[in-house]
């Protein structure tokens, strides 16, 4: 029996949920595809190179497409634009299959990314209107970010039993069985009335947001230690189907556990997380989180004769050291944002994350290139080192969230001094402190 405020209970968010984690599923499946085929063509010498490319398309479809698709979408009803979005997303991934030229797959890989950067807002939009219950809603957003960690577990165990009846370009057409299966759903599920709410332009958010991040000491620093995971992350998801077929062999059978692995330990690490946090604070628990994928990334490099044993246990750690850096995010964003800014904040982390990976996706691909496997990840791991203890001395030991400052600018009657009373002609006084109009600089420490 399901508790009263799960939102399992509703009908039609079961349905919307299920067409998510099939959709995910597809992008999983497509991904392990993509990743075998560019190993295929390219080999050891340029794979990587070639699926580091690849994915950095993904990141100009999301950082230049993403706000154009969300100003356009948001006038259209959901469902039919949701089921249509499926539709054609469906289609792309299907050509790849019949395709075989590089150029092909890469224009085609791009179509879907952009397809895909107006498919998640607009999806997301849909749940605080379907559960309007602020309980049921915060569960559905904790089962939705499960789906994202269950995906990086199921997808490639899903391809590693269909590579035993079909081949790895036959893998575009289970994704496209998956986002068919998706559409299916969400034309059978009933959207509440309306469009998506309107809010400012993605441009805007995107301006105020960044304003917020470059004055705000914790965010700067999120922003380095989000960089430096993407380095040696991306190094995981771009160049383990390199180091799979050129030193174990068979890029087809040890890709799929190696990456099922990964996705086990980022699954453990997100259960962690909470009770770490707890413990040493979002701030050394993500340091903690990118210092040790670059301690486990040195252990590949020093000692790359493991066996397959052991390389599962080093990729399911590479996958709970990025629970502990991706985890928290959410929580340092709240916490530095007046709540009428936070959809600005979350542009600003939007744009910022993926410009990230625009860089370090092909940048692993092509240090995968022109290095071995093994010392291209010691590279990015000792880059990534770098940034955490960059981090360190951007985002402040002590970050209490009320700070004392002045206000000398306002006059005394001001609403904002009647609601947290000040001192003195400067008008000093203490309170949870974020860059909004009234709080446009940090405070100097003391």
């Amino acid at each position: 029996m399901l508790p009263s405020a799960s939102p399992l209970r509703h009908r039609g968010f079961r349905r919307l949920f299920g067409a998510q984690v099939l959709s995910l599923m597809g992008i999983g499946v497509m991904t392990v595809s993509l990743s075998l085929s560019a190993y295929e063509t390219g080999g050891a010498e340029s794979g990587g190179t070639m699926l580091g490319g690849i994915l950095g398309l993904k990141m100009i479809a999301y950082v230049l497409i993403a706000p154009l698709a969300e100003a356009l979408l948001s006038r259209l009803p959901r469902r039919g634009t949701l089921v249509t979005l499926d539709v054609l997303r469906l289609v792309a991934v299907g050509l790849m299959g019949l395709l075989a030229a590089p150029w092909q797959i890469a224009v085609l890989a791009f179509v879907f990314f952009a397809l895909s950067s107006g498919f998640t807002p607009l999806f997301q939009s849909v749940l605080p209107d379907m559960l309007p219950d602020e309980e049921r809603y915060s569960r559905a957003l904790a089962l939705s970010r499960l789906a994202y960690t269950l995906e990086s577990i199921l997808s490639p165990i899903v391809a590693a039993v269909a590579l035993v009846m079909v081949s790895a370009g036959d893998l575009f057409f289970l994704a496209s069985a998956c986002f068919a299966g998706s559409a299916l759903l969400l034309g059978l599920t009933g959207f509440p009335a309306g469009t998506a709410p309107r809010k400012a332009t993605f441009l805007r958010r995107l301006a105020k947001g960044t304003r917020i991040y470059a004055h705000t000491p914790r965010l700067r620093g999120l922003f380095v230690l989000n960089f430096a995971l993407s380095l040696v992350m991306a190094w995981v998801i771009v160049d383990t189907v390199v180091f799979a077929g050129a030193r174990l062999g068979d890029a087809e059978y040890y890709y799929t556990r190696l990456m099922t692995g990964f996705g086990a330990g980022a699954a453990l690490g997100a259960l962690l997380v909470p009770r770490l946090v707890a413990r040493l604070d979002e701030r050394r628990c993500m340091a903690a989180g990118v210092l040790g994928f670059a301690v486990l990334a040195a252990g590949l490099a020093l000692a790359p004769g493991l066996s397959l044993p052991g390389l599962l246990v080093l990729w399911a750690g590479f996958g709970a050291a990025s629970s502990l850096v991706l985890t928290p995010g959410g929580l340092v964003l709240v916490r530095s944002a007046q709540r009428g800014d936070r959809p600005a904040v979350f542009a600003a982390q939007f744009s910022l994350s993926h410009a990230g990976w625009l860089l370090a996706y092909p940048l692993a691909g092509w240090l995968g290139s022109v290095l071995a496997p093994e010392r291209a990840l010691g590279v990015l791991a000792l880059a990534a080192a770098a940034g955490a203890l960059l981090a360190l001395r951007v985002w402040p030991a002590r970050d209490p969230l009320a700070r004392p400052h002045v206000h000398p600018e306002l006059p005394g009657d001001h609403p904002h001094l009647r609601e947290h009373p000040a001192e003195g002609r400067a008008h000093c006084h203490a309170h949870d402190f974020r860059i909004d109009e009234l709080h446009p600089r940090w405070p100097a420490a003391g």
